[in-house]
């Protein structure tokens, strides 16, 4: 395993894409600090660059980085919901990569409780980006076999099981309480 961790950990430094299971489908991501590989994961998916990235992490702290100091009550708010398929939009750092936010102030995060994408951000001691595992306006991968069609050697497919959520994660705006997507 600590050789095939310190080949993935290479794979995403080169900019390299990889795929994995979430809460309702496999999620395509990179390392959320790699100007590279955010171009290519927006190209592959075909995806509008100005609608942003949402980023998962197994705890708080990866995701602090990229997230503008926050109110305790907020921070609060935001924790009691986590680890879950709740994801919060917050303002975003002054050091958020314009590319995770399609320029816009904010950033969508979400610590997962997902048991596979929680151990790989843990393993890996980073925040990664996680958008759902198939082209814009297409049906999300919900196999490895799946993902491996898609994209073949593109991407590095993570093996394992999406959890049983039908839908993606309950997506909510941190300053209004709006929820964006139930």
């Amino acid at each position: 395993m600590r050789g095939e961790l310190a080949e993935l950990r290479a794979h995403l430094t080169r900019g390299g894409l990889i795929a994995y299971p979430t809460e309702s489908c496999y999620g395509l991501g990179c390392d959320p600090r790699n100007e590279r590989a955010l171009r290519r994961l927006i190209a592959l998916k075909g995806r509008d660059a100005g609608k942003g990235l949402l980023l998962i992490a197994d705890r708080f702290a990866p995701l602090r980085r990229f997230v503008a100091p926050l109110p305790p009550a907020d921070l609060a708010r935001m924790r009691h919901s986590w680890p879950g398929p709740v994801t919060w939009v917050v303002p975003a750092s002054s050091a958020c990569p314009t590319r995770l936010t399609g320029g816009r102030p904010t950033i969508a995060v979400r610590v997962t409780a997902h048991p596979v994408a929680a151990r790989l951000c843990r393993r890996l001691g980073l925040a990664l980006v996680s958008t759902s595992a198939n082209r814009s306006g297409q049906k999300p991968a919900k196999t490895a076999a799946q993902c491996r069609r898609m994209f073949g050697a593109r991407v590095c497919v993570i093996g394992g099981r999406i959890g049983a959520r039908k839908r993606p994660s309950t997506l909510i705006d941190l300053a209004s309480g709006t929820v964006l997507r139930p």
